[in-house]
């Protein structure tokens, strides 16, 4: 488990899927000063970085889900990871809208999903868990067995955490924040005095 969380890691920084910039924080839509910046969609343009991830997902999935009879991505940063993962796994996919199509069937749910069937969520990046909890919700409302999510990286923050706890939801990661930013100032990244400050930063929000 240690290994894949150093491996997905040393990935992400490698492709800069996540980018630490203590020194000149990024600006977040809500208005925080961050000095990380996280867009794993990238990985899809990095064969080595897609393989070492998408394995991993697959790898998690058998090892923390053994039940699990399909894969749902979340819309739609969640939807590629889940289609790959899937085809390695042979299992069925599909995936949640963020809302109800206003047009057509008005679909919220893609994909065949039978009652009762035992799925697992395919999520890129958990802050505070709001928008995956949303989907495990939407998929127990339509009769799925959600045995829990993985997720590609997590911050480790402490509402998502509460937040998914209070939602029954277990989440497993195939990397995080502290491990991450060990790696990033073990590979010269970052400056190994910079980890108390990242550390504060992420345990304030």
């Amino acid at each position: 488990m240690e290994d894949i969380k150093t491996k997905v890691a040393e990935q992400l920084l490698k492709i800069k899927a996540v980018f630490l910039r203590p020194e000149e924080p990024f600006t977040w839509a809500s208005g925080i000063k961050s000095p990380i910046y996280c867009d794993n969609r990238i990985i899809l343009s990095y064969p080595e970085a897609r393989e070492v991830v998408e394995n991993a997902i697959a790898e998690t999935v058998r090892r923390e889900y053994p039940e699990c009879e399909a894969l749902m991505g979340t819309s739609t940063a969640g939807i590629a990871h889940a289609a790959i993962a899937a085809t390695i796994l042979g299992m069925p996919m599909g995936y949640v809208r963020g809302s109800a199509k206003d047009h057509g069937r008005g679909n919220q749910i893609e994909g065949r999903l039978e009652p009762g069937q035992k799925v697992v969520v395919v999520e890129d990046l958990i802050s505070t868990g709001g928008s995956c909890i949303d989907v495990v919700n939407t998929l127990r409302d339509a009769g799925a067995e959600v045995l829990g999510i993985v997720s590609i990286f997590t911050y480790g923050l402490k509402k998502g955490l509460t937040r998914l706890a209070e939602a029954n939801a277990k989440n497993v990661s195939l990397t995080d924040f502290d491990t991450l930013i060990n790696v990033a100032a073990e590979q010269n990244y970052i400056e190994k005095s910079q980890i108390e400050g990242l550390l504060n930063f992420r345990n304030n929000l």
